[in-house]
């Protein structure tokens, strides 16, 4: 079993200029699990930068907030309760519209990299 606070994990800017901490990923828990399970932040008025991941598909779960999330040039608005699933190598950015801080959880599967991502 493993069990971690959110808020106690350190953050760190990600390439697309999301704050995120990297809850569960299999290169840092002895856990034979195929994806990575992150939770980003994105305050308002920002966007993330466009930015794909080859190879790897994208489920994003919104928490808190909302905006409009671009992939491969499709827009749709996401509120508090939605998900999204974004197919690998697609282009994807996500633009808060809203007042507050948009928290949302990513699953990529299979587990994120730096080297699957081009900003």
């Amino acid at each position: 079993m493993i069990k971690k606070s959110i808020a106690a994990i350190p953050p760190f800017t990600a390439g697309d200029d999301t704050l995120i901490r990297e809850v569960l990923h299999p290169k840092n828990e002895a856990v034979p699990m195929s994806y990575s399970l992150a939770h980003a932040e994105l305050e308002a008025g920002k966007a993330s930068l466009p930015h794909r991941l080859m190879e790897r598909s994208e489920v994003y779960i919104i928490l808190e907030g909302e905006g409009t999330a671009y992939v491969d040039g499709q827009a749709t608005h996401l509120k508090t309760g939605d998900v999204l699933f974004i197919p690998a190598g697609a282009e994807q950015y996500l633009d808060n519209t809203g007042t507050q801080t948009v928290r949302f959880l990513c699953i990529v599967d299979p587990a994120w990299s730096e080297e699957s991502e081009i900003v």
